[in-house]
């Protein structure tokens, strides 16, 4: 599979959000089929593995999710770069420091990762701890060789300014999809000037631009995301139609999916984006790897830019969620 940087860490072009094998697309599958499935895309050359701390069945208790891709990782953690992610409240730092916090965060990930060191380590979502000193935490913890690197998740353009000005960031996780392109306008081009990645999560939309839910498609009620996301609800998925159908006619043109073509309009975009699909479906997640070898020529690209642009978007996630 092609290579593609985030600042100092080399990664395979489209990386694996593992978060679906512990939450949020409903019943999770055994953990012996999760472990074969991170294993297969490994083998199939995915080397970016992507997990957090609360992935846990119904975000209750921590670490499930942690504990899955440690072991199906394990034997070849040398040859893969792991991305985790944490929370962090001011109550919890008390009359200590906001190192001290991290650090204890940090331990107990890379115990359930079964490593010594993770290579990205991302704060998940901005809580009441100024993100300056979290900066400086990470700086100190990549002085120590505990992370290689660190990121932000879900945050706009002032805060990473703030945070890269202490300590060059790696990498920006936040929400990008054909139907979520808020980024476009700030926090893209920012990262391509400051030589920060960009890694996109739930980059096919929740599968919205998969072509395969309809207004029809009953998602679970347990613990599935997909109750609440915007672009969902059956007056949404009528509306997004128009997209829908032009993903499916360059599909079809090239005999590829829906979902390829999705990743590879934003990997032809714009050369800093490693997007993380997630599926619990393993061949699935060899299919969205496997847009890594979806080439766009520059007609193609401008031209199915250009028709997306002209299609309204029904529903919107934006950073808050």
């Amino acid at each position: 599979m092609k290579k593609r940087k985030l600042r100092n860490l080399t990664v395979s072009e489209v990386g694996m959000g593992c978060m679906a094998f512990s939450h949020g697309y409903g019943k999770i599958p055994p953990e012996k089929y999760s472990i074969e499935a991170i294993q297969n895309a490994y083998q199939y050359g995915c080397t970016f593995f992507d997990t957090a701390e609360v992935y846990s069945p119904n975000l209750m208790g921590i670490g499930h999710n942690e504990r899955i891709v440690g072991k199906a990782l394990h034997d070849v953690r040398e040859n893969v770069v792991l991305a985790t992610k944490l929370f962090l409240n001011r109550s919890e730092i008390g009359n200590g420091s906001v190192y001290e916090a991290v650090h204890k965060h940090l331990e107990a990930s890379m115990k359930r990762l079964q490593t010594d060191m993770v290579d990205l380590y991302y704060l998940h979502r901005m809580g009441d701890v100024p993100v300056e000193d979290v900066a400086e935490a990470m700086g100190q913890l990549i002085e120590e060789g505990l992370i290689q690197g660190w990121g932000l998740s879900q945050v706009d353009v002032d805060v990473i300014e703030r945070a890269h000005k202490i300590m060059p960031l790696t990498a920006i996780q936040n929400i990008y999809s054909m139907v979520e392109r808020d980024a476009e306008s700030r926090v893209i081009p920012y990262c391509l000037e400051n030589n920060i990645g960009v890694v996109p999560f739930s980059p096919i939309a929740s599968g919205l631009l998969s072509g395969k839910i309809t207004t029809e498609t009953k998602f679970e009620k347990n613990d599935d995301v997909r109750n609440w996301v915007p672009q969902l609800s059956k007056e949404n998925i009528a509306g997004n139609q128009p997209i829908i159908n032009l993903l499916k006619e360059y599909a079809d043109s090239k005999n590829v999916s829906s979902a390829q073509i999705s990743l590879a309009w934003m990997l032809h975009k714009y050369s800093n984006i490693v997007p993380i699909p997630g599926s619990k479906n393993k061949e699935r997640i060899i299919e969205n790897l496997n847009s890594s070898e979806v080439e766009l020529t520059d007609e193609e690209f401008y031209s199915l830019e250009g028709s997306l642009n002209q299609c309204k978007v029904y529903g919107h996630r934006g950073l808050s969620r």
